[in-house]
């Protein structure tokens, strides 16, 4: 009586299986078709683009091979991008990293207070570029912000103009972008550190090692997926970043201030070169992706290793 059921059990549950199966992908194509679209079929429109003589729109009867690279790499006004970037990442990225690993530290410690610290440290991360970008334009206009108040309160000779001076307005796009993501570098470290094995560290308690022994030999080693994963991370902002520039100096005093990405925006809607503003995101896609394709091929062969 029970094998004569058997066959029927396994054609009800056949069908039940595959549908169990065919829920997931049914689900998500609609997602994975946009995406398609959407993403990867707007970064090969935009590499077409990178070819073509486009202005004001799409012009695809006239093909210039790799000449708009070629115009791009001559252009005084990307070669100043390109060194703002140099400037504005490495600083970001490095400041970022020492003050987001000194506030984990410190709040591994576990002081008194640390669960109001910690959303004080993270605030400015909920917060737009925008916001930050808007805030600090007022913060540092010598009119209206810090060099006023402290002429208002007769400090006379302060000054700091940083904002509206050439050579160093750059540095107050990175202060203000430092002030908004250390405090989520810190959450990632602040993460890493209560990772670590507390066998380990007691370990090297008994074996008489002092706290900052600990750190510099045992704890920051342990942490270097952290490390990379923030430097991903922050390279990534930096190499995109346009709002917060936008929002503090709109790429001035003149283009001082002008990064990869505020110069593809000038150049495509701008002045209508939308070919060489094309060719310019297709170089900002590489700079990402050089960063981004050694990364995960790291995290892969890590985790077949393991």
């Amino acid at each position: 009586m029970a094998d004569a059921t058997m066959p029927a059990a396994h054609a009800v549950m056949r069908p039940r299986a595959t549908l169990q199966e065919l829920l997931p992908k049914i689900v998500l194509a609609p997602s994975f078709a946009l995406i398609l679209v959407f993403v990867y079929g707007f970064i090969l429109f935009t590499a077409v683009l990178s070819f073509t003589n486009s202005k004001l729109l799409p012009d695809f009867s006239v093909w210039v091979g790799f000449g708009n690279y070629v115009r791009l790499f001559d252009h005084p006004n990307w070669i100043t991008a390109l060194k703002n970037l140099a400037i504005f990442a490495s600083l970001y990225i490095v400041v970022c990293t020492v003050l987001g690993l000194g506030l984990a530290i410190l709040l591994d410690q576990k002081i008194r207070g640390e669960g109001t610290l910690r959303p004080i440290y993270l605030y400015p991360m909920a917060l737009s570029f925008i916001v930050t970008g808007v805030a600090w334009k007022w913060f540092l206009d010598p009119g209206i912000g810090l060099e006023h108040a402290m002429h208002s309160v007769g400090w006379d000779s302060f000054s700091f103009r940083w904002i509206k001076q050439g050579q160093m307005a750059i540095y107050t796009i990175v202060i203000a972008a430092v002030w908004q993501s250390s405090g989520f570098v810190m959450a990632m470290f602040l993460a890493g550190l209560r990772g670590v094995d507390n066998e380990i560290i007691k370990a090297a308690q008994i074996d008489g090692a002092s706290t900052v022994m600990i750190y510099r030999r045992i704890i920051i080693p342990l942490m270097r997926p952290v490390f990379l994963s923030a430097f991903v991370v922050l390279a990534h902002l930096a190499i995109k970043s346009y709002d917060l520039v936008v929002a503090m100096t709109d790429g001035g005093p003149g283009t001082s201030t002008w990064t990869p990405a505020m110069f593809m925006q000038k150049f495509t809607f701008g002045r209508n070169e939308m070919g060489m503003g094309a060719a310019s995101a297709i170089i900002m896609m590489m700079m990402i992706f050089s960063i981004i394709i050694p990364y995960l091929y790291s995290e892969l062969a890590g985790g077949q290793k393991r």
